[in-house]
């Protein structure tokens, strides 16, 4: 059966790829103090549900009619590797910035020119980074349409700005259906779901509340 919404956030939970501390926040690199943590990485040690996100990938992709799939490095290479393999296309990967050596690259691998680029990523947050790295496929003269993502935190910020750049985002699994899974398994009370919708709603005032940037 394909992956719904519902069980890859609840595989989210179960593995500990997802951590939810309302009450003890964590602190992003950024600064910013947030109730959720999000580590997609540890799924690819889930051999199942591995294959089941990749089957997903790989259907989104497909309708999308790509002549090239592209990783989001790091998190990202992994998840683009196994679809691209599986769709028998070829494949870059997209740094955050220019490499500050040899050739300077940025995108690496098949040169992006005259290609339809899906570019794949594992976790949206804000979407500057996702968009840092579509741009730079456009920059090489690429056409990317889609940015595909296994989770987002949906906050407000990141869907304007993926509009902003004409660029569709398509996610396997959200902040929504986690958190209603989350409270459905007893993991989350009343208080807590409601400090999640809060921090959601406004990341930065939610982070000066709780001693962040």
């Amino acid at each position: 059966m394909p992956l719904s919404a519902g069980d890859l956030a609840g595989c989210l939970l179960s593995v500990g790829a997802v951590r939810l501390q309302p009450l003890d926040p964590f602190t992003w690199a950024s600064g910013l103090k947030s109730p959720i943590y999000c580590d997609n990485r540890q799924l690819l040690g889930v051999p199942d549900v591995r294959d089941q996100i990749v089957e997903a990938l790989m259907a989104q992709s497909a309708a999308l009619k790509p002549t090239l799939i592209a990783g989001a490095a790091t998190a990202g290479v992994p998840w683009a590797a196994m679809v691209a393999d599986r769709l028998k296309l070829p494949m870059a990967y997209v740094r955050p910035t220019p490499k500050n050596h040899g050739t300077g690259h940025q995108v690496e691998g098949l040169p992006a020119k005259g290609q339809r680029a899906v570019l794949i990523e594992d976790l949206i947050s804000t979407g500057m980074s996702s968009l840092a790295c579509a741009q730079a496929l456009r920059v090489e003269g690429a056409e990317v349409p889609a940015v595909l993502a296994l989770f987002t935190y949906g906050l407000p910020q990141a869907q304007a700005a993926f509009t902003a750049a004409g660029i569709d985002l398509s996610v396997l699994s959200s902040f929504e259906v986690l958190s209603a899974v989350a409270e459905a398994r007893g993991i989350l009370d009343a208080a807590g779901l409601a400090a999640l919708k809060a921090w959601r709603a406004d990341t930065v005032a939610w982070s000066r509340a709780h001693g962040g940037a």
